[in-house]
């Protein structure tokens, strides 16, 4: 009986150690389509398969593995015309996954991102629209690094370059499958 006693203090403090789960959900991939794509009035969904080549195609080219055979895409249309894709991705932060949507034109340039999950307790300042501006015009001709054409955010670097890497990767999926779509 006296052993039970002396192991429960110890177990007080380990409770106090564990971290809770946190994760805020911010936008839908229907809202993620409206703020990304006003004047579309249709959005057509893509489930891009990816074959093995692929896949190291992107890797080569984007420095970033694949995790997925598939990637979810929808085409953005006004009236039939297209407007270009919007691409919802997830990458890790420093522990959990980022789920965010990048809007890429029919040339390939980015239009836009924006994070729709943030399941990190620290550096959810990647939210912020400055910082988030900073990938408009980007295309595959760009380096596309953190430090270099995106900033850097203090407490958040492992978010950041995930997901300038994301937006990258996304940009060779563009190029290799959507481009012509």
């Amino acid at each position: 009986m006296t052993r039970m006693h002396s192991a429960v203090p110890w177990l007080v403090p380990l409770t106090v150690l564990v971290a809770p789960a946190y994760a805020v959900e911010y936008l839908s991939v229907e809202q993620a389509q409206a703020a990304l794509f006003a004047d579309a009035n249709s959005f057509v969904p893509q489930i891009v398969t990816l074959s093995d080549a692929q896949r190291d195609e992107i890797k080569e080219r984007s420095g970033v593995r694949q995790r997925t055979p598939t990637q979810q895409a929808w085409r953005a249309q006004r009236d039939g015309e297209m407007l270009g894709w919007l691409v919802v991705d997830e990458v890790i932060g420093k522990h959990e996954f980022i789920t965010y949507a990048t809007a890429i034109s029919p040339a390939g340039s980015v239009l836009g991102i924006e994070i729709m999950s943030y399941r990190e307790t620290h550096g959810g300042q990647i939210r912020d629209a400055s910082w988030r501006a900073e990938f408009t015009g980007k295309t595959l001709a760009d380096p596309l690094r953190l430090g270099k054409d995106v900033a850097n955010i203090s407490g958040a670097p492992l978010s950041c370059r995930n997901v300038v890497d994301g937006v990258k990767r996304l940009l060779v999926i563009h190029d290799l499958v959507l481009r012509d779509g």
